[in-house]
């Protein structure tokens, strides 16, 4: 699976590695934005609120937008990243509801960060690790 379809297609199985490495490199570089965009605007509100004085919330503007986007392509890379994992455990992607459902959220992020996905193929495709492929044919 290339790089294009492992974070824009939500067709496929991937596996947990792919799955972490994948949230862990989008989390890094979502901390850079928002250090970059929106996090000088953001401490200089929090100090002028420590000292008592009134906050200025102008210099959210361009920053604000520019994490905006960034939020919104990265809720949609790590909803297409999630339906592949979920996949994996051969799950239709209805399951992911059930992380916005307080306490029944905890089965599918157990199943999305930690259990192996079903061994060899199923309904969305070959396994990712190569389990139950058709042996290699040689022509001899």
């Amino acid at each position: 699976m290339n790089v294009m379809s492992l974070l824009f297609s939500f067709n496929g199985r991937i596996r947990r590695l792919h799955y972490w490495l994948a949230s862990i490199a989008f989390g890094l570089v979502g901390g850079v934005v928002f250090s970059i965009t929106i996090g000088p605007a953001y401490a200089a509100m929090m100090m002028a609120a420590a000292n008592g004085e009134t906050p200025d919330t102008s210099g959210f503007g361009v920053g604000g937008l520019i994490y905006f986007v960034w939020f919104l392509f990265s809720f949609y890379v790590g909803l297409a990243l999630a339906m592949k994992r979920i996949h994996d455990r051969d799950r239709g992607g209805i399951f992911l509801l059930l992380l916005f459902v307080p306490l029944l959220n905890l089965w599918p992020a157990i199943e999305l960060l930690f259990l192996d996905g079903t061994p060899g193929p199923n309904k969305f495709g070959p396994s990712p690790k190569g389990i139950g492929a058709a042996a290699p044919t040689t022509i001899s």
